[in-house]
């Protein structure tokens, strides 16, 4: 196996490890009010967070070898996302915090169990 493959081998594990929504639900997520409002917004557009979790509804719905590099290296952004914002996990009760809603923008809830 190339390093390539490795690698891409490797991000698709965690990736679909850390994604724990499926399409349908992160779809119907994404278009809600507390999505739209979860994340940074430059300009007033959508958010960051919002635009991705629409890219991530893509990927997982596509064969996995349709899949291109650029699936692939954003696939590795969303893990290093989801990876930093678990540990900045606020405490007490998280059900209907934007930290959540700005997780579920990316494909993760963690009020899931994966």
């Amino acid at each position: 196996m190339s390093a390539v493959a490795a690698d891409d081998e490797k991000t698709w594990k965690e990736f679909r490890g850390l994604v724990n929504m499926k399409p349908a639900d992160l779809e119907k997520w994404l278009g809600t009010d507390d999505s739209r409002a979860a994340g940074q917004h430059k300009d007033g557009g959508e958010s960051t967070g919002h635009a991705s979790g629409r890219r991530i509804v893509e990927i997982l719905r596509a064969k996995r070898g349709d899949l291109s590099e650029d699936d692939y290296a954003h696939m590795r952004k969303v893990v290093g996302y989801i990876h930093r914002h678990l540990a900045q996990r606020p405490s007490g009760d998280v059900t209907d915090t934007r930290w959540r809603h700005s997780l579920m923008n990316w494909g993760h809830d963690p009020l899931v169990d994966t």
